[in-house]
């Protein structure tokens, strides 16, 4: 199995295991007299199968993105700098809408509000590390489609 392929699986686990949950708290309760839409007992013991599954290939893919190198770096690296720079660009994001939100004066007795910033340098800026990013996501993608996952 490629890397990639477990990454899909590891998505597919994690969104049945929010499945999971929900019909656990959708048949936690029921009516005197009445039988749950399905048994707490069965969804416990699927619950416990999914996370088990998942934890081992949690582990595999760790272990393979640990030991995998890509142009020198490790893939665990890569993935580190990939999450830390798509933060940066978001809070860069956020920021320079929040800065370039002047308000319009009708009137002469208004405040003026400024930018502290220059918009349209800081907006070159993460307009490069958006292509900067892009390039990264594709050196892990393509390892990702290109390693083995680790037994």
């Amino acid at each position: 199995m490629k890397l990639a392929e477990a990454l899909i699986l590891r998505k597919d686990l994690q969104t049945r295991l929010n499945e999971l949950r929900e019909r656990l708290i959708l048949n936690a309760l029921v009516q005197e007299d009445e039988e749950p839409a399905e048994k707490p007992k069965e969804l416990l013991i699927e619950l416990d199968k999914v996370i088990k599954d998942l934890e081992d290939l949690m582990i595999r893919i760790n272990l393979t993105n640990a030991a995998v190198m890509v142009k020198g770096t490790s893939l665990t690296a890569l993935l580190a700098k990939r999450e830390c720079e798509m933060q940066r660009l978001s809070i860069l994001r956020r920021f320079l809408n929040e800065a370039n939100n002047t308000v319009l004066r009708s009137s002469r007795m208004e405040v003026k509000i400024y930018s502290t910033v220059s918009v349209a340098e800081l907006r070159k800026q993460t307009d490069k590390l958006s292509e900067k990013l892009r390039n990264l996501d594709m050196v892990i993608q393509e390892a990702n489609w290109t390693t083995d996952l680790q037994e």
